[in-house]
């Protein structure tokens, strides 16, 4: 049998012939471009930059070089995605108030849907403008899609709020959302990576935007946002993405743990899986958006609680805390408890947590999310974990009268020191082995008070 190698083409043109070579700078394509004179690109300043996004339809633009301190997190995943990156164009995008406020999710979300297009098509006239004048610029989406083949772990390109808080266009408020000095938190926000350098910075933010009246502690379903300024980012992310990543999983399991159409129908109502076919076919739909909804910050919005704050109070609020809906919580979680005292009228409806670890070192970068102040109040410990093999772990956990501080390394004395592998680990906190067996069998070794072990687990819910 005769085997004939073939040459790779990338290997034909590195060793392409004198004739070879002759033969393409005489095709026409490549005459006509080395006829043409190469402009140079354009010099662009912060300003230009800026009115070319607004020209795009923009309602305010700025732009972070990838040098900013702030964005040092950011620089891997962008060049990832665009190695030429050197700056980034950060747009606002108003929304329409009366939309986001609606008790009706489907006219709240069909606000976020339709401005959030108009974000990724402003930003690509931004890029395609930016491209022509010579500095070659992408646009990643709004939202998404995004590349989430790397799900549970960082999907998103750019960090959209670090980079418009970078920019100066406004500052994170206390529900997590960055308020626009003038358009409040009725805003969406994009951005332009591009090879463009800028150096200018732009004046720095004069005044916080916030107006600290809480509203959106008093509105949320889940207790999400404290009023001493803690966040608690897993109840936000169970309830109001409940059809979106790991929520549409949940659904999944529950189909495939079903033994029938009955049996489904006691696990997901049909309304459930109606709002998760809506989610599939016309973009995932938010279950709650009430934090930005009760926001009265911005020069644009604020001038109607100014004048009349208990009618704000009645015709914004109101609507939206006595609104009957479905709340989506973890057993034995803060939210499950916000909830039943908060809001009695609001049916719960128990989930399995949305965050949950791949491996024994994303539980470790995933607990701070995780968190649940209340069963955390009260005692204090230190627990040490030497987690070995391919997944191998070296962490400290610091759990002090609702606190929680997590290090690399073993700090301290512990009152708890946990040794295993990290799979033997990982499937005890995801509850797919059973710790008294592990135990028994010698692959979970545990030295100290296991009592506190359960209490360590009451504070991570899944």
């Amino acid at each position: 049998m005769t085997i004939v190698m073939q040459r790779s083409p990338k290997a034909s043109v590195a060793r392409s012939s004198p004739a070879e070579r002759a033969r393409l700078a005489d095709h026409p394509t490549v005459r006509a471009v080395r006829a043409r004179p190469e402009p140079a690109p354009e010099r662009l300043t912060l300003a230009r930059i800026r009115a070319i996004a607004l020209e795009a339809g923009a309602d305010d633009a700025g732009v972070v070089s990838l040098e900013h301190p702030d964005l040092a997190a950011e620089v891997p995943h962008v060049r990832a995605a665009f190695p030429a990156a050197r700056s980034i164009v950060s747009i606002v995008m108003s929304t329409h108030p009366d939309d986001i406020r609606s008790p009706a999710r489907s006219v709240a979300n069909l606000e976020f849907h339709r401005a959030g297009a108009e974000v990724d098509e402003v930003a690509r006239r931004i890029a395609v403008a930016l491209a022509a004048l010579g500095h070659p610029s992408i646009n990643p989406a709004m939202a998404f899609p995004m590349e989430m083949e790397a799900f549970p772990g960082r999907t998103w390109i750019v960090s959209q709020k670090v980079v418009a808080v970078a920019a100066q266009l406004g500052r994170m408020g206390l529900h997590r959302s960055v308020i626009h000095p003038k358009l409040g938190s009725f805003v969406l926000l994009g951005c332009v990576v591009t090879s463009a350098e800028i150096h200018e910075e732009a004046e720095p933010l004069s005044f916080d935007p916030c107006v600290s009246c809480k509203l959106c502690v008093a509105a949320c379903p889940v207790g999400a946002i404290e009023p001493d300024g803690a966040f608690r980012f897993s109840a936000c992310y169970d309830h109001n993405y409940r059809e979106f990543m790991t929520g549409f999983g949940d659904f999944v399991e529950e189909i495939a743990d079903s033994k029938n159409r009955n049996e489904l129908r006691d696990r997901v109502s049909i309304s459930e899986t109606a709002s998760m076919w809506q989610s599939l076919a016309y973009k995932p739909n938010y279950k709650a958006a009430y934090c930005i909804a009760v926001c009265p910050a911005g020069e644009d919005v604020i001038g109607t609680f100014l004048r009349d704050r208990a009618g704000h109070l009645r015709s914004v609020v109101k609507p939206l805390t006595e609104r009957t809906e479905p709340i989506y919580v973890v057993a034995g979680s803060d939210a499950e408890a916000h909830v039943k005292k908060r809001f009695p009228h609001k049916p719960v409806r128990v989930v399995k947590s949305s965050l949950r670890p791949t491996s024994a070192r994303a539980f470790f970068r995933a607990i701070p999310l995780t968190f649940q102040r209340g069963p955390a109040t009260g005692w204090s410990a230190t627990f040490h974990f030497d987690l070995s093999g391919d997944d191998s772990v070296s962490a400290t956990v610091r759990i002090d009268d609702g606190t929680l501080e997590v290090s690399d390394g073993l700090v301290g004395v512990a009152d708890v020191t946990v040794r295993a592998s990290g799979q033997v680990w990982l499937e005890v906190a995801t509850k797919r082995r059973s710790p008294t067996l592990a135990v028994l069998t010698g692959r979970l070794k545990v030295r100290g008070d296991r009592a506190l072990l359960g209490r360590f687990a009451a504070c991570f819910p899944r």
